[in-house]
């Protein structure tokens, strides 16, 4: 006789206190716990003296770590799970640790502290235009903490990009960190970025673009998106996670922009949150569209169909859309 699963409440536990886990890894991060472990720091004692903390305090984060897996735990001996070595180790090329600081910030948290009124209303309950409201300091933050995370992305669209023989003119619209024109440049000494976004956004991409050694290619432009003049004869713009905070009405405004400023041959390649059509799968980018409904007055994810007709009713001929493998996000390559 085959015996019937019970229902527990421990998924709906977890979940009404997953802020926890955010809150310790932020924590153990802005502690350097991780790095002190992969030093060789792996007894209480130790880590209390490399991290500038008392011991007890210690034994519970190392504990707490431990029992979310990455932290390992052998006796008084703690060491680091493999992801954390790759990722939250700071002497590792993939540290990805700076980006709690946005992600787990108080900027985004509180664009989920009242989720039914912005369910009631249909929009975020931030004032004006929520996180899109123009020279919102939120965007200086995103800088300086997510280039790391982003990096992986930023090499693939380079991958799908190619290089050429000859110059290319390449803008990069809220270009943020600035990672993902830095990378095109790198990959393609051929290349020059035009980076576009708000004045103090800019001075950390300028900083990027310095120490990635293609300052020299490398330039700004400065303003709003769906007002400031892009230029012509680009052979590639970069619209990075971007579109997903507008109407689709706003999405075509700045679609056509975008083709009136390529050359006849120029593409334009979208990195977007793209869920499959019922918009439950795949998890990650379903699940993005709270983060727009929250933080922003029309913003979506939106599925490849919805990008495609945006995109032809923006003048745009075709588009085809990419796997990142092993990342939550797509390409969408549109040609002029």
């Amino acid at each position: 006789m085959q015996q019937q699963s019970v229902s527990t409440p421990e998924r709906i536990f977890n979940i009404f206190t997953a802020y926890q886990q955010s809150g310790v890894l932020k924590g153990a991060i802005e502690l350097d716990i991780f790095t002190a472990i992969g030093e060789g720091n792996t007894t209480v004692e130790a880590l209390a003296k490399r991290c500038q903390a008392s011991p007890r305090g210690i034994r519970t984060l190392a504990d707490y770590l431990a029992v979310m897996g990455l932290l390992t735990k052998d006796g008084a001996s703690y060491g680091l799970a493999p992801d954390a070595t790759m990722f939250l180790d700071k002497r590792s090329q993939a540290y990805i640790g700076s980006a709690i600081h946005f992600l787990a910030g108080n900027a985004l948290i509180d664009t989920f502290k009242d989720v039914a009124s912005a369910v009631r209303k249909g929009g975020t309950m931030l004032p004006g235009a929520g996180t899109v409201e123009p020279e919102n300091p939120i965007w200086v933050d995103f800088a300086k903490a997510m280039a790391p995370i982003m990096f992986p992305n930023a090499q693939a669209m380079a991958n799908i990009a190619g290089g050429t023989t000859t110059k290319s003119k390449v803008l990069d619209i809220a270009a943020g960190h600035g990672i993902f024109g830095i990378v095109m440049a790198t990959k393609n000494p051929n290349a020059h970025v035009v980076a576009l976004d708000w004045p103090k956004v800019l001075e950390v991409a300028e900083e990027n673009a310095r120490r990635f050694n293609v300052i020299d290619r490398w330039s700004k432009l400065t303003g709003d998106a769906l007002s400031v003049d892009y230029g012509t004869d680009y052979d590639l713009v970069l619209l990075t996670n971007f579109l997903h905070h507008f109407s689709p009405a706003d999405c075509e405004k700045i679609l056509r922009k975008v083709h009136a400023a390529l050359k006849p041959t120029g593409r334009l390649m979208t990195l977007e949150f793209v869920p499959n059509d019922d918009r439950v799968s795949p998890p990650v980018p379903a699940m993005f569209s709270m983060i727009m409904l929250t933080g922003t007055q029309s913003g979506d994810a939106y599925t490849f169909a919805e990008l495609d007709k945006m995109a032809r009713n923006a003048g745009f001929s075709k588009s085809e859309i990419h796997d990142l493998p092993g990342l939550p996000q797509n390409v969408i390559v549109s040609h002029a």
